[in-house]
């Protein structure tokens, strides 16, 4: 099953630090300018050591997989199923968001699947291939701006490349990305990126990924007109499951802290403008 991608610390969130941060977001909310944004720097340059093609070709394959076999065993959801349309509704507002983040997003033929499994889990894999679990969605009970606080997060990992980064990062300390591999026109890079479908699923993230794909989540559900201040009831939520016995998937690889929701709360403010524009234009 999927396994996502993250190394942050486990630790129960404070509650003083909640209320404290909900006290200064309404302070700063009014101030917050429409054009603002979360400032998470440039890409890793790193990725540009492996062809972007050549992942995304890889991601599509092994996503195709998998909703078959979730489809031979009925777990597939239907287009007409509620949880799924949606999911697809939410998408439909993110996705326009994201060329601001990727270009390449422009091309990518996004795909949004909800699987049938008790695991509270979600993925975005490179190219735009979204799924989540429907035990995320029921154990947690979602709402729609925290659906979408998570499909942003998600969509995030993939705009900003982070596995394709991840996977130079981790390949490149030996020969395959030496000078030699580059004068030979990247080919062995190219079997790299052929041989990666499996570790599209299991690849970990890092911190700075993750604290990465927080804020630029963020600011897409912001963009699609969803609450900000969702981002932090969403991993509220999600320290509360962690507390019971869940078994590996999101929550192992996700998981919360004080941190986090501190770091939320410096950027809700940031984005809020954004959300206001977005919810007044609907």
């Amino acid at each position: 099953m999927i396994r996502r991608m993250c190394r942050l610390c486990y630790a129960p969130a404070s509650s003083a630090l909640q209320r404290r941060s909900f006290v200064a977001l309404a302070g700063a909310a009014a101030a917050a300018p429409v054009l603002a944004q979360v400032d998470v720097g440039p890409p890793s340059k790193m990725r540009g050591l492996v062809p972007a093609d050549e992942i995304e070709a890889a991601s599509q394959q092994q996503y195709a997989q998998m909703m078959a076999e979730a489809r031979q065993k009925g777990a597939l959801a239907p287009d007409t199923y509620p949880q799924l349309q949606r999911l697809r509704a939410i998408a439909n507002r993110l996705i326009p968001q994201s060329p601001r983040w990727n270009d390449r997003a422009r091309s990518w033929r996004w795909e949004v699947n909800l699987i049938g499994s008790s695991q509270i889990n979600a993925f975005c894999m490179p190219g735009g291939k979204i799924a989540f679990y429907t035990g995320l969605l029921d154990k947690l009970q979602l709402s729609d701006d925290e659906a979408a606080m998570v499909m942003g997060h998600e969509m995030a990992h993939a705009l900003r490349e982070h596995a394709r980064a991840r996977i130079a990062k981790e390949q490149g300390t030996g020969t395959l990305l030496s000078l030699g591999a580059q004068l030979l026109g990247l080919g062995q890079l190219g079997n790299v990126a052929a041989n990666i479908g499996t570790q599209l699923i299991t690849l970990r993230f890092s911190r700075e990924d993750e604290i990465e794909a927080d804020l630029v989540g963020l600011e897409l559900g912001a963009r699609g007109g969803y609450r900000p201040e969702a981002s932090m009831s969403l991993w509220e939520k999600m320290g509360k499951a962690s507390g019971g016995n869940q078994g590996p998937g999101f929550l192992s690889t996700h998981p919360t802290g004080p941190d986090r929701l501190a770091r939320l709360s410096e950027n809700v403010p940031k984005v809020q403008g954004l959300y206001q524009q977005a919810a007044a234009g609907r």
